[in-house]
């Protein structure tokens, strides 16, 4: 009869990394795939008020945000407390409107140009006056198509 002779430390075998890149690539993809840049950075502290019915915007890219409401703790300083328009990264008055609608317009294609939708994020302790200011400036522009983002009442 043979003896089992049995060896003394035997190490497991190393566990195999050749699959690890293909992993982390695939991650990787798959939030570069998945995740959305943001293309405006709010100066405006916003609380949207609530609504009775919601409507989802088809296609976001056709559409332009003008953001209303008092600016953020670092800038309330140098712009005061007072509800401000926001287009884009920069405070503006309601005579800007008409060029920031015809920059957006100019960025889309010729064909996507009678779809796009103005969207406005406004707070809701925002006077009237100004939101009616922006209808106004906005009409003027033929920007006819306006969305006011409010979130679902339960």
């Amino acid at each position: 009869m043979a003896k089992f002779k049995k060896q003394g430390d035997k190490t497991p075998p190393a566990m195999s990394t050749a699959s690890l890149p293909d992993i982390v690539f695939m991650i990787l993809f798959f939030f570069m795939v998945s995740t959305t840049m943001r293309q405006t950075d709010r100066l405006v502290n916003i609380k949207v008020p609530g609504a009775t019915e919601v409507a989802k915007l088809e296609r976001k890219d056709l559409a332009a945000y003008i953001y209303v409401g008092t600016p953020i703790l670092s800038k309330q300083s140098q712009f005061g407390t007072d509800a401000r328009i926001q287009l884009n990264d920069s405070f503006k008055t309601v005579d800007d409107i008409r060029d920031f609608i015809a920059a957006e317009r100019e960025a889309l294609s010729e064909g996507d140009r009678q779809f796009m939708t103005v969207s406005i994020k406004a707070d809701e302790n925002v006077r009237m006056g100004i939101i009616t200011d922006i209808k106004q400036e906005l009409r003027r522009t033929s920007a006819l198509k306006i969305m006011y983002n409010a979130r679902k009442s339960e």
